[in-house]
């Protein structure tokens, strides 16, 4: 994991009313415990390989459990999905009285702003990065959101 983006979560951490904080990604797994007003790190690497896992006997006059339902997968959206390319606040408009950056119906432009997401009390305007119709805003107003989550579909 990258040092800039682990000191930010440190930061993030200190600074919110969170008291932990655990982040899995491809090369590794990072878990930020704040005890005592200061964060805690502890960096865990990944396995690579997994362990067999043995199956215990079953007897054969136990009863079979019924299977619990398969949660259905979440609907994949078509276009062109812009993310959130920090942890923060997401905002539609600059100020709550302010008209919003983009409908849904909207043209817009590579490089114009389409929401703000707020970071330690920092505004970040976030652009479209791609030119075309805004289709869906996949984010409610004043909600948090994580590094990585999809934010508006443009199509």
């Amino acid at each position: 994991m990258d040092l800039r983006k682990l000191k930010t979560l440190i930061d993030l951490v200190s600074e919110s009313n969170i008291s932990e904080l655990e982040i899995t990604e491809a090369d590794g797994k990072v878990r930020i415990v704040k005890s005592d007003g200061q964060p805690v790190v502890a960096a865990m690497p990944l396995m690579q390989q997994a362990q067999p896992q043995v199956a215990a006997p079953v007897a054969a006059a136990a009863p079979v459990a019924a299977a619990a339902p398969v949660a259905a997968p979440a609907p994949v959206e078509t276009g062109h999905i812009v993310k959130s390319p920090m942890v923060g606040t997401f905002y539609r408009a600059s100020s709550p009285t302010a008209k919003p950056f983009a409908e849904v119906g909207q043209q817009v432009k590579e490089g114009d702003a389409i929401c703000i997401i707020e970071a330690m009390k920092i505004m970040n305007e976030i652009e479209a990065d791609k030119t075309g119709t805004i289709v869906k805003v996949l984010v409610e107003n004043g909600q948090p959101v994580e590094f990585g989550q999809p934010l508006i579909v443009i199509e």
